[in-house]
């Protein structure tokens, strides 16, 4: 192969590729010396030329192999190889661009088993990934993009079960049929529960007939995916298997209301559901629900009668009910959880909670105080600014009101581990902004002075502010 061109130091693709377009359309216009050009590098292809073809022609030009060499190449001089593909690739899932994910992953064949560090199932997993509940079409449409996950599943991306698990938990329906079709959902109780498939869940049960602990996940499923009948199925084999299962239901209702009352109230998510069993489960929603509906006497005399709630092993949930209490301002059910003792208290260090989090962003700092008797406020200036802390907050600015932030991995939300170090200008981006912003409309002693110009324009006249 002779190179009759040279790439330049800093070559750009996007001329590569309309080279490559120009040729196409010149030999279909039947240009002699583009049709000359075509035979000395593919001499025995039909003309015209697919641009797959035209693109070929162009990296032989350059001297390489192939289209993928050329742009490596290109790629190697730009400084930029799969991190650079990687990221590009989240931009296009998230404008469901699939034509332009399409020529990524021509050129970049390795996105399809890129996983990254976090473990959320790869690009796969961003274009499956749910911030909330997908169960109504609507919402499945807005958080996730079935058009790109099936082009991926088309072109060999790899699965992970974590992929497939986080379709249970997002509840996307859409998502779960087009991975049955496509073949990549495993065949297990569990999913033919979700997708509420009652012959394929009554051939699984007799293969499973002994194995409670898969009866009650796909029993627990059923109910999230609202499919009464494979519940009722699925609960009447639990029962078979645990007959105290059966006793408790008799002695409070009946099991079809059981059934209904799983379907109805999703007070637990699926894995903490699926680890407590049907009627632990079914009792820990029923402490939940109440601090919903503002029962404290029902929630104080609940955790007394189940004092197991209060046990190490119930740490999570006395963290979630702590977390649905500051969610919805209930200070008195934090203080009557507190005064009955909870192994939380206890626990060193504290598990992490998003509860501080909450109180901020629903204005609710005044349960900061019962809070901290957990965890602590973060040290930085989202948190200062909530927190209506001048001395603070004026450490963070220099003398001429210029930010003084110092590493920004030390500030909400890049200090938020579950948040990562999400890009500029995303929503998470936005978030520590938000946080201080929002707050600092509530905090007179801020709005009033003793802030440097620009500070208090930034906070006090936020675009974010709702």
């Amino acid at each position: 192969m002779t190179a009759s061109k040279s790439l330049p130091a800093r070559p750009s693709r996007e001329s590569l590729r309309k080279q490559a377009k120009k040729l196409a359309r010149d030999i279909a216009a039947g240009d002699t010396g583009a049709i000359a050009r075509a035979r000395v590098q593919l001499p025995n292809v039909d003309l015209p030329l697919t641009q797959r073809n035209a693109q070929l022609v162009i990296a032989r030009e350059y001297g390489y192999a192939g289209w993928q060499d050329l742009t490596a190449e290109v790629n190697k001089r730009l400084g930029q190889g799969l991190e650079w593909a990687v990221t590009q690739a989240r931009r296009v899932i998230h404008d469901n661009d699939v034509e332009r994910l399409k020529q990524l992953l021509a050129e970049y064949p390795a996105l399809l088993s890129w996983q990254g560090n976090n473990g959320d199932g790869g690009l796969l997993g961003i274009a499956t990934g749910a911030y909330g509940d997908t169960f109504d079409a609507d919402r499945e449409q807005i958080f996730t993009r079935a058009a790109c996950a099936e082009l991926l599943i088309d072109a060999g991306a790899v699965v992970t079960p974590s992929v497939c698990e986080g379709l249970i938990d997002s509840r996307a329906r859409g998502l779960l049929q087009l991975f049955q079709r496509k073949g990549p959902l495993p065949r297990t109780l569990k999913f033919f529960a979700a997708l509420g498939d009652l012959d394929d869940v009554r051939s699984s049960l007799d293969e499973n007939e002994n194995d409670l602990a898969a009866v009650n996940e796909a029993f627990i499923c059923a109910c999230r995916f609202e499919h009464e009948a494979v519940a009722l199925l699925l609960l009447k084999r639990s029962i078979a298997l645990d007959a105290e299962l059966g006793k408790h239901i008799d002695e409070t209702a009946d099991r079809l209301s059981f059934v209904k009352y799983f379907i109805e109230n999703r007070s637990l998510d699926f894995a903490h559901a699926t680890a407590a069993g049907p009627w632990q489960a079914f009792l820990m929603g029923q402490v939940m629900r109440v601090v919903h509906d503002g029962d404290l006497t029902a929630f104080v005399s609940g955790l007394q009668r189940e004092p197991w709630l209060l046990g190490e092993a119930c740490v999570w949930f006395q963290v979630e009910l702590i977390e649905r209490a500051t969610l919805n301002d209930r200070e008195e059910f934090i203080v009557a959880l507190l005064d009955l003792d909870p192994a939380l208290l206890r626990r060193q260090p504290p598990p992490p909670s998003q509860a501080i989090e909450l109180a901020f962003t629903y204005r609710n700092t005044h349960l900061i105080p019962l809070l901290t008797r957990i965890w602590a406020v973060p040290d930085d200036l989202p948190h200062a600014a909530g927190m209506g802390n001048l001395s603070r907050v004026t450490h963070w600015f220099d003398e001429s009101g210029a930010p003084a932030l110092g590493d920004l991995d030390n500030h909400y939300p890049y200090n938020d581990p579950r948040a990562g170090a999400p890009p500029l200008g995303s929503a998470h981006g936005a978030a520590g902004a938000r946080h201080g912003a929002r707050l600092f409309r509530d905090q007179p002693s801020l709005r009033r002075g003793g802030l440097p110009p620009r500070t208090r324009r930034r906070y006090q006249h936020h675009p974010e502010l709702p």
